[in-house]
């Protein structure tokens, strides 16, 4: 499938209207219902064959952030053999008390991957978290930018991170 079909078909299964109040805590009209796309698993095959293609060389493990991310991440492994971790918005606090589930990420170059970028707000805490366990992380894989400052802040705010998206808002929305 085309990159720009690919924009539409997820535009047509994932595109809501109405008042929504993003994680930002900015409202919306518009929202992305990252589930509609993920769980449908012929357009999650075809976003992972795209953004298979934007995985920085050298990645050695993917970083699934949860609960968006995590789908999309291991589709990507599927895709491309590279070992994934499936990343908590905090350590758990009983059995193995890990923030990142999965394989080792101590001294291993880090991709993060997440569904939906508005603000890079829950980037940079899993980034700076990741980071603490000896990961190294200077490049984030989304599906979707909304264009809402979350490419310039997680540039910006020390971390040095180079954002990757599949699409952007304004992609989504030239396509139908």
């Amino acid at each position: 499938m085309e990159k720009s079909q690919l924009a539409k078909e997820i535009y047509i299964a994932s595109h809501l209207t109405g008042e929504f109040k993003l994680r930002s805590g900015k409202t919306s009209n518009e929202y992305f219902d990252k589930y509609l796309f993920e769980s449908n698993p012929k357009l999650l095959q075809e976003i992972a064959e795209h953004l298979s293609k934007l995985i920085p060389i050298g990645t050695e493990v993917l970083a699934g952030l949860e609960k968006g991310g995590i789908p999309i991440a291991t589709a990507l492994s599927l895709k491309t053999g590279i070992p994934v971790v499936f990343v908590r918005k905090k350590a758990k606090e009983y059995g193995t008390c890990k923030l990142a589930e999965g394989i080792d990420i101590k001294d291993k170059v880090v991709c993060i991957v997440e569904d939906v970028v508005t603000t890079g707000g829950q980037i940079k805490l899993s980034a700076e978290d990741l980071k603490e366990y000896g990961a190294k992380v200077k490049d984030v894989l989304c599906v979707i930018d909304r264009q809402q400052s979350g490419s310039e802040n997680l540039s910006n705010e020390g971390l040095l991170l180079l954002l990757h998206s599949l699409l952007t808002m304004t992609e989504l929305k030239q396509s139908v």
